[in-house]
């Protein structure tokens, strides 16, 4: 099998592991192929064990600095930051059963916390809960069998959920270096990309564009929780490991091509949304009507994404950034 080849050899070749990963990742690979896609674990397989080693115990030294302490050591803005965490884990993937039980709320807590404050810049954002969610099913996934419903993390050993929550949290900041600006004050990255999707639509589907527009609809109130949270709340949870495939295949490219992705998502209704007047489109952009998608519908956005932007990214002049 052909992943087997590229993870076999003493180092693996990433642009190889890329072009495979893009068309999806078998779900067993999919732990390691991550981790090395993501540049968390290194590519030369005599070092992988040791940094990963390395890496795991330095995520708990920062739990033990930063989260397991007494309010009384913590800042004002760090109290409000643990409280709106708090808040916020609870709501995070509601109707996946897995994610409200207690202990898995409480990794999210303190992956979430830990890489805040590590990450003063921007600190934590509502929609970066969302981001943890598809590695932490996908570390759990060496531990536990059968559907994610079906899951009890308290089945796990401590040191094994040290070891999943570390991997989620060096996962997730490897993932986030990547967009900074789109988490920083007023997110002038997710501003920035929102306006590419606008244009690129435009170029694409001329009616459905001026349909939008004259209908006063303004892209940023439904694409902006997209970036935000890159299609987690838009599409079946069942389906995001096999999309964040390929947003991590894409590596540092992502952002610019989540345009591409996010213009195939939206065009999938073009039919439907020029017939609907602005009340209308709000309420059918907030509730796509996704949930009975399969791999298949996911796959016709990708392959339509891929096509466009093999279209249309050698000329971006159309995507000049305003």
């Amino acid at each position: 099998m052909k992943f087997t080849k590229v993870l076999s050899g003493t180092t693996v070749i990433l642009e190889k592991l890329r072009e495979l990963a893009w068309s999806g990742i078998p779900p067993y690979m999919r732990p390691d192929v991550w981790r090395l896609l993501l540049g968390y674990a290194p590519s030369n397989s005599d070092r992988r064990e040791g940094v990963l080693r390395r890496k795991r115990l330095e995520y708990l030294d920062c739990v033990s600095q930063y989260y397991d302490i007494p309010d009384t050591e913590r800042s004002d803005d760090e109290i409000n930051m643990l409280r709106q965490i708090a808040v916020d884990c609870p709501r995070t993937v509601p109707d996946v059963s897995f994610f409200q039980q207690e202990q898995v709320q409480k990794s999210l807590e303190r992956i979430l916390y830990t890489w805040a404050i590590r990450h003063p810049a921007s600190g934590y954002v509502q929609g970066i809960n969302d981001l943890v969610t598809p590695f932490l099913v996908v570390f759990l996934s060496e531990y536990l069998d059968g559907s994610v419903d079906s899951w009890s993390i308290s089945n796990l050993s401590t040191d094994q959920i040290c070891i999943v929550e570390a991997d989620c949290y060096w996962c997730l900041s490897k993932l986030l270096d990547g967009m900074q600006d789109h988490y920083t004050f007023a997110q002038p990255g997710i501003q920035r990309l929102v306006f590419k999707l606008k244009e690129l639509v435009r170029r694409i589907d001329e009616p459905v564009s001026r349909h939008v527009e004259e209908q006063g609809l303004e892209f940023l109130q439904f694409a902006f929780r997209w970036f935000n949270c890159l299609l987690i709340r838009e599409i079946p949870f069942h389906l995001i490991s096999r999309l964040w495939d390929t947003y991590l295949a894409e590596g540092d490219a992502l952002p610019d091509f989540l345009v591409y992705i996010f213009a195939s998502f939206l065009l999938t209704w073009s039919e439907e949304l020029k017939k609907l007047d602005f009340q209308e489109l709000v309420m059918f952009l907030q509730h796509l009507p996704t949930n009975n998608w399969t791999d298949q519908e996911l796959e016709m956005v990708l392959s339509r994404a891929f096509m466009w932007h093999s279209m249309f990214n050698s000329s971006p002049r159309h995507l000049a950034t305003g």
